[in-house]
């Protein structure tokens, strides 16, 4: 796959939406929002100044309510041209007036629910062929928070018990919407304990970076393989490249999935990490002088 000229944000779920009842309010988490919001930094990228911005709640069994939240938060960032998809079945995908507006939008995000509707609902669908296509011709911004992040990718996590991962198959996994090769994303991943879960993930499918996802955290993923974690909380990657033994395919089913050397990497707000060279990095501008220092090598 060439390099995308588009860029990825996936949310790891209950991102602050700025939702509070007194916009004046001067209670830090508010501030907060605005100093580390990840809605804000959606925005930041998308290169027009009024956007057209179209929320996709597939995933959700509640997309009204779900609707109007991104709607309410959108507009108190600036933002009034957001649009609501309620795409409830595989007919709705194909309906032409979506299929325009995924044209025309400046950018897209996709709410959090289950994982498994957007794929059954996108799946070989005009719309999904038109997102790849900007996402890789065009600097067009697709985003997704929880459920909306996990599917972007080729190998995408169905479910699974995190307590019982690493268990050999207790974690289900299935075909996501391959925006991005080689990446395995699990959200909600510090306060539910998805370690094991998503370690399991990347040992199953060799040669594969694992991105780990905190509430009200993301990634921002230029080029394909630059991330940038963005948002309050911490941002887990697993890097499966050099694992040396791992017992995944002898063992029978229910059996302690052994491991060799996976290696981790724990990324907070402004901390790089480049999937093709396998390098963290601590800011953008550490990045840019190790890229100035390998030129003058």
């Amino acid at each position: 796959m060439d390099t995308p000229k588009g860029k990825l944000i996936a949310i790891g779920g209950n991102e602050d939406k700025g939702s509070y009842p007194n916009p004046k309010s001067k209670r830090k988490y508010y501030l907060d929002f605005f100093e580390l919001g990840i809605l804000k930094r959606f925005l930041k990228e998308i290169p027009v100044k009024n956007p057209h911005i179209e929320v996709v709640t597939t995933a959700s069994m509640i997309p009204e309510e779900v609707g109007e939240r991104y709607t309410s938060a959108f507009g108190i960032l600036g933002v009034e041209n957001v649009q609501l998809m309620h795409i409830r079945t595989e007919e709705d995908a194909l309906i032409p007036e979506y299929i325009e507006r995924v044209k025309k939008c400046d950018g897209i995000m996709f709410s959090g629910g289950d994982q498994s509707r957007i794929t059954r609902m996108f799946l070989d669908t005009e719309i999904l062929d038109v997102l790849k296509n900007r996402y890789q011709n065009e600097n067009f911004i697709i985003a997704g928070t929880s459920a909306g992040a996990m599917a972007m990718s080729k190998e995408m996590i169905k479910g699974g018990s995190a307590t019982e991962s690493l268990l050999k198959g207790a974690i289900k996994m299935g075909r996501g919407l391959h925006l991005i090769n080689g990446v395995i994303i699990d959200t909600h991943f510090v306060i539910r304990g998805r370690f094991g879960r998503l370690m399991e993930a990347v040992v199953t499918h060799p040669k594969t970076i694992g991105i780990g996802l905190g509430e009200d955290t993301g990634v921002l993923i230029t080029e394909g393989h630059m991330i940038e974690t963005i948002g309050s909380n911490l941002v887990v990657v697993v890097d499966g490249h050099d694992v040396k033994y791992t017992n995944i395919n002898d063992v029978d089913a229910g059996r302690p999935v052994a491991i060799d050397h996976m290696v981790m990497h724990v990324l907070a707000k402004g901390n790089l990490f480049d999937m093709d060279s396998r390098r963290f990095y601590q800011s953008e501008e550490a990045y840019h002088l190790a890229q100035l220092q390998e030129l003058n090598r």
